[in-house]
């Protein structure tokens, strides 16, 4: 199993290198015993970087869970039991956090007005789309929401990442909110994000305070099926 370093706490999604050992190798990929790339995942891009070893280096071009968590590469893979120096692309990911912070508060957002689901959604850096059910929005609806969001972003509120039973969770939470009924009943133990009040199981990564996401810009709404609305938004 590999170790998660950016599933810890809000601090520990900053880690920005690391030091981790090959486990299984291919002509292309190679799993490692812990790493703070994130896999692709819950709406999130996978993080790219680099894999620095003595004797070589390349470039880490995407992470997947499938088949165990790989790390595809651009050249030939170091054999299993090397010792790797991982290095993350920041840019790609403090986006990526940026975005996912503020999915957690436009869903919030919606949820608290209209009960409506986050049904889907993909970030990417800076962007993000995200689809509810059910709701149907007017142009003021639209309105209200950004500026909402802008203004729970402006409280500057600390974002808390910690574990709790999946039973305190569904009692904090909420089954519905936060479409628990979707995650396996196996597991029993939840990582939780928490911003302000509003708290949510989540694996992704996420920045430490809302004051570094910035001003959310939505860009577009369109209907994606019967009560099924999609909101397209840039982060500025």
């Amino acid at each position: 199993m590999t170790e998660f370093l950016y599933m810890k706490d809000a601090e520990a999604c900053y880690i920005k290198d690391f030091e981790g050992t090959v486990t299984k190798a291919g002509d292309d990929w190679v799993i490692l015993d812990r790493t703070a790339f994130y896999p692709e995942g819950g709406g999130q891009p996978s993080d790219t970087g680099r894999l620095i070893w003595e004797g070589g280096s390349t470039r880490v071009i995407s992470v997947s869970k499938k088949g165990g968590v790989r790390h595809y590469l651009e050249g030939a893979a170091p054999v299993k039991g090397t010792e790797v120096h991982g290095i993350i692309d920041w840019e790609r990911r403090y986006g990526h956090m940026r975005a996912h912070t503020s999915q957690h508060i436009i869903s919030a957002v919606v949820w608290d007005r209209w009960q409506a689901k986050t049904v889907g959604n993909q970030l990417y850096k800076a962007k993000a789309r995200i689809d509810f059910h059910p709701l149907k929005l007017t142009q003021e609806d639209v309105e209200w929401i950004e500026e909402e969001c802008n203004r729970r972003i402006s409280q500057n509120i600390e974002v808390q990442i910690y574990e709790l039973s999946r039973e305190e969770a569904e009692e904090k939470a909420g089954v519905e909110r936060c479409n628990m009924e979707l995650l396996p009943k196996s597991i029993r133990k939840l990582r939780i994000v928490q911003v302000g009040d509003e708290i949510c199981p989540c694996a992704g990564t996420h920045v430490r305070n809302t004051s570094e996401i910035g001003t959310l810009k939505i860009i577009k709404k369109e209907s994606k099926g019967k009560m099924r609305t999609r909101i397209t938004y840039e982060l500025v």
